[in-house]
Parts: C-alpha cells; sequence; structure tokens
C-alpha cells in the first residue's frame, strides 16, 4: 500500500501544549449539558451487568454480502460488521441524548470553545494481534478516511485542522472554523471514529475489497464465512475491554450466526422454525397474523413495547436532479394522491401514525408556526422560503372527504407547473413528453405501499412503475442517486447532528454516496445545518431542528408514509433481555442466553 501520510512526532512542542491541557482530563463528554454517569459508575442502565456468557444468537438479514471492508462505497458488507468488530475512542450511551464514554481512550481533555480535543490511549488497548493500540493507529484512521474514506466521512474530517501526536497514547486534534464558528460536534465526532491499524494496512491497498477479515481490536472475530449466505463471529475471550464499564452487560454470546436471505418471506419462516432467534417486526400486518405453533406453545414470546424515542422519516423521495422534479409545485400536487388513510386500513390494520416531520416523536418536531428562537433563525432567509413556512402550520393531505378534490387540487397544481391532460395522459405543455417515472425498491415487501401510489397516480395521467431489484444493484443505484424516486427510511437520535449534512446540504448533492437523495440544494438548509452543529445549548440546538424540518418540510422533497407508535418483538424463550422500557428496544448485544 503506498505510503498515505507522514507524521512528525512532537517532543519540544508538547511543551508548548501544556498550559492548553491544564483542564483535569475527563471520563466522558455530552453534546449539550452533563454527563449522566459519574467517574466511578460501573455499567451502563440499559444493560444487566451480570448477563451470563456463552450460547449462540442467530439473526437473519434480507440481503446478501460481498466484501468485509465496511469504510468503503464498492460492494455490500454483512450487516451489524462495524458494531461487532470495530472500536472507537469512546462509546455512546443509548439512554443519553448524545454523550460518550471512554473506550479505547481512558480520558478525554477538551477546549471550552471545541477547537481541539485532546485523547489520552488506555495503555491496555489492544488490536486482536496482541500489538498496543497506539496515538499513531488514531491518527492513521482519520488520514485513511480523509483521503480514501466514503463522501461522508470526507465531509466530516476535512474540519480537522492538525493532527499532533504528543506521545505514544495521547494525540490532539485541531479544527477548523466554519462560518467563524467552531462545528461543537467535531470533538464527539472525532471520538466516534472506527479505529484501524496502521501496522496491518502497511502493505495493503485500503480501497480493495474482499472476504479478508481486517484486523480489528473488537469482540469478536470472523469464524466462519458462506459468501453471500451466512458469516458467523466468535467472541474473542482476550478481548482487552470486556471488562470496562462501558462493556459490562454486552456481547454475551460466544457466537453470532447471521444467515442472509432473498426476501422477508423466507427469513420470517426461518423464525418460526428457531433457525432464528430474535425478530423486530416492521409489518403491521403480518404482526398480527403471527399465529403459529411455536407461540401456542408458549416457546416464542409476542411483545408490544409502547415507545417515546425518535421514529425517523420513511418516504417517497423525490430525486430532484430529474427534471420533471423540480419544481415543488409538481412534488406537492403528488403528495396529494397518497392515499395514506386506506393504505394504513386495508393494509397495516391501522397500527400506523402518519409521519408529518423528520423528528416526529420528539420535542423536536416542528409544530404550529415559528417562535422565538426558531423564528429569528428562519427571518433572514424570509425572501428565500415559501412564505406558508411563517403563515401556516405544516400539514398532509387526508382522504376524509374522498379523492375527488385532492385530484382537483393535485390537477391544478400540475396546470401551474405546465403539465396538461391529453388524451388521458399527463404531459408537457411546451414538449409533448409524458410524465412517466420509475418508483425503485430494494424490498418486495414494500411493493403494495408503490402500487398503490401508482394506481391513484393513474387518475392524473401519470405512469409510475414500480421495479425491485437485488441488493447489490439497488445500493449500487441509490449510492449514484440513479433513480426517479425510492422510498427511503432516514433514522435520527436524540440528537441530531453533523450526519444532517450528509442527509441534506448542497456538497452532499453532488456527491455518490451521502443520503442527500432528493439533491437538496438550498443556502437556507446549509446554514440550518451549521447552526445544529454550531449550537452551544440545548435551547438552541432544539430551534435550529425545528428550523430545518420545517425548512424540508415545506420543500416537498419526500412524501411521508407513516410510523408505528410501539416496537414490536418475538423472541425464542431461550433467549433474555434487561429490562424493556419506552425508550426503544434493547440493543441485540445486551440480550444473553438463559441458563439452564
Amino acid at each position: 500500500m503506498k505510503k498515505l501520510f507522514s507524521f512528525v512526532v512532537l517532543f519540544a512542542a508538547c511543551f508548548c501544549l501544556i498550559p492548553s491541557l491544564k483542564a483535569a482530563p475527563q471520563h466522558g463528554m455530552a453534546m449539550h449539558g452533563g454527563l449522566k454517569y459519574p467517574e466511578n459508575f460501573t455499567h451502563f442502565d440499559v444493560t444487566n451487568p451480570n448477563a451470563p456468557k456463552g450460547g449462540e444468537l442467530r439473526l437473519a438479514i434480507v440481503g446478501t454480502y460481498d466484501t468485509l471492508n465496511p469504510f468503503i462505497l464498492k460492494g455490500t458488507v454483512p450487516a451489524g460488521i462495524r458494531n461487532i468488530m470495530f472500536e472507537s475512542l469512546m462509546k455512546r450511551a443509548t439512554d443519553e441524548p448524545f454523550s460518550l464514554y471512554t473506550l479505547v481512550a481512558s480520558s478525554v481533555d477538551m477546549a471550552p470553545d471545541r477547537s481541539w480535543v485532546v485523547y489520552t490511549i488506555n495503555p491496555k488497548a489492544r488490536w486482536q494481534d496482541g500489538t498496543p493500540i497506539t496515538a499513531k493507529d488514531v491518527a492513521f484512521s482519520y488520514k485513511t478516511y480523509l483521503e480514501h474514506g466514503t463522501p461522508s466521512q470526507q465531509m466530516a474530517y476535512k474540519k480537522v485542522k492538525t493532527v499532533e501526536i504528543i506521545n505514544d497514547h495521547t494525540l490532539k486534534f485541531t479544527f477548523n472554523q466554519v462560518d467563524g464558528k467552531y462545528d461543537g460536534e467535531m470533538p464527539l465526532h472525532m471520538g466516534l471514529m472506527l479505529l484501524i491499524p496502521e501496522h496491518f494496512f502497511k502493505d495493503k491497498d485500503f480501497e480493495k475489497t474482499g472476504l479478508t477479515p481486517i484486523l480489528t481490536s473488537g469482540p469478536y472475530k470472523v469464524a466462519k464465512i458462506e459468501p453471500g449466505r451466512s458469516i458467523i463471529y466468535q467472541r474473542d475471550p482476550n478481548y482487552w475491554a470486556k471488562d470496562l464499564p462501558v462493556n459490562k452487560g454486552y456481547f454475551n454470546f460466544d457466537t453470532l450466526h447471521f444467515d442472509f436471505y432473498k426476501n422477508a418471506a423466507v427469513a420470517f419462516e426461518a423464525f418460526k422454525s428457531g433457525d432464528v432467534h430474535c425478530r423486530e417486526e416492521s409489518d403491521m400486518g403480518k404482526w398480527a397474523q403471527y399465529d403459529f405453533p411455536a407461540i401456542h406453545k408458549q416457546l416464542v414470546r409476542k411483545v408490544e413495547i409502547p415507545h417515546q424515542h425518535q421514529v425517523g422519516m420513511q418516504a417517497f423521495a423525490f430525486n430532484t436532479r430529474r427534471e420533471i422534479f423540480k419544481d415543488p409545485r409538481v412534488r406537492r400536487a403528488l403528495a396529494y394522491v397518497f392515499d395514506f388513510d386506506w393504505l394504513n386500513k386495508s393494509t397495516f390494520h391501522g397500527a400506523l401514525t402518519r409521519t408529518t416531520s423528520f423528528f416526529d416523536n420528539t420535542e423536536l418536531a416542528a409544530k404550529g408556526l415559528p417562535e422565538g428562537k426558531e423564528l429569528a433563525l428562519l427571518e433572514p432567509f424570509r425572501a428565500q422560503l415559501p412564505k406558508e413556512v411563517f403563515e401556516k402550520p405544516y400539514t398532509l393531505p387526508t382522504f376524509a372527504k374522498g379523492s375527488r378534490e385532492n385530484l382537483k387540487i393535485a390537477r391544478d397544481l400540475l396546470k401551474e407547473a405546465g403539465w396538461v391532460t391529453k388524451d388521458g395522459k399527463l404531459v408537457n405543455a411546451k414538449t409533448g413528453e409524458p410524465f412517466t417515472f420509475e418508483i425503485l425498491l430494494n424490498v418486495p415487501e414494500n411493493e403494495k405501499i408503490a402500487l398503490a401510489f401508482a394506481r391513484n397516480l393513474k387518475q392524473l395521467g401519470i405512469t409510475a412503475t414500480v421495479r425491485t431489484t437485488d441488493a447489490a444493484q439497488y445500493t449500487a443505484r441509490q449510492t449514484n442517486m440513479d433513480f426517479d424516486m425510492i422510498l427511503h427510511f432516514w433514522g435520527h437520535t436524540m440528537s441530531p447532528g453533523q450526519e444532517q449534512t450528509f442527509y441534506w446540504s448542497s456538497e452532499a448533492a453532488d456527491k455518490p454516496g451521502t443520503r442527500n437523495y432528493p439533491g437538496i440544494k438550498s443556502p437556507v438548509v446549509d446554514a440550518l445545518c451549521n447552526a445544529i452543529t454550531n449550537a452551544k445549548e440545548r435551547e438552541d440546538f432544539v430551534a435550529a431542528i425545528r428550523a430545518l424540518d420545517r425548512t424540508l418540510l415545506w420543500g416537498h422533497y419526500v412524501i411521508p408514509t407513516g410510523h408505528r407508535t410501539k416496537d414490536c418483538v418475538a423472541y425464542w424463550n431461550n433467549i433474555d433481555h434487561p429490562p424493556l422500557g419506552p425508550t426503544g428496544l434493547p440493543d441485540p448485544h445486551t440480550l444473553w442466553t438463559k441458563e439452564k
């Protein structure tokens, strides 16, 4: 592998750093506010620190894989490999909005203005071959991702101004300013960077795909692979961090066995037969029909957990790079013919709630009209935003009065945008080109949603074809933004941050591999994404998220579907778990095998 970079190891320069490092190093850091867990904490509350070790967990994945390198765009990696094998300097607490606690790092020190962060590496930290993890490995990881990583990684890591290796176990990241301010999330973002060993990649091509496992420092090793069909991970008995507080109660199974299936129906049959131990169900229609012998014999538990966590946004996403979707009136018109009410009743047994925000079910969702700090953020952009942003709460069309009124509104909007009906077909008034497009899907289970939408579009003279492709083809087309419309899910945490730039910014719109699938290019959105990461207080952060939410909604870039207000999970009775609560499903790595 060609030499990626060179670092100057600073010795004499350390003396000039001493004044900036006088603050006491900490065991964690939070994006906003203080930490939940004190320095002497023993475990996270979401785990059972006394969970027994041993046994096997078998899980089903719909899809396939053809590479074990999760850091490049080429190829498809096994689901979950990042969390199973790779580690970062710090670990996220799932029961806090955005707080990190030391893992590979033993302590962290951060500038009050977040212009720099210093990490001290735990001297016990080891790669799986027994080699110590050093500051050079951390610096190597950063530089490799900056030069050869995904577009999202490159967008984030270019905000690093310098990397200084102070000694074998200490290094300092100093950050660039963006619009005269430091990105407050960058110290945490660097703490979550997955680490790779310099000595392993010294003579290798980082960008090469393949099925040779990468040397890591995590709790599991790849034990066996059947390319595209299954992968088995074995817990490393010598895992260096198994007794750290952040890991107590995690990684309880000796073996993790993932089987890959072509579709969800076959995966479900595998669960019913006991070949799969746990299953989260997102199809509420199928959930209502969970009726098989193992449930009657009480060998399988079926649990519903009303929740209070974020639900993300599942929606039909317009690719505004396509000429037919550039006009927001067209996008708004199509929303008037998506009959969520009928679909929910006929297909999902009325179990879904219509999603009306990118941050629904949280305090971050924009409601009513903008006011206070949110209004202050939006006011400078009044001329660049639809007037409705300031005058109307965002609502989605319903079919409470039937379809006729909705179709009339849709036709009027399409006519304003230059589309007319001729011989029953919607065509462009200037060019005569028909209004046709493709809805691209990756799983057959979503066809019922897309086909129902396509039938309604036909009433406007629009021809929408539905195409379901295999995982590899879908990933390639999605990565390269080669689609007209997709049905996509954007997930969020309770502390959205830098990923919003990857989802919505102008820079991301032109980069394959980001998640700006609609192709949004808006100075307003760019400014609000920066406001999110620059927010120092929770109140400012919430205002920025709500402003972004409102701006995205009134841009009509997506047609939202619905979400569940409860989590649904079924599992065989040989599996146990920590107490279930309203914050969501337990992490699979906190489960364990019941003692017999």
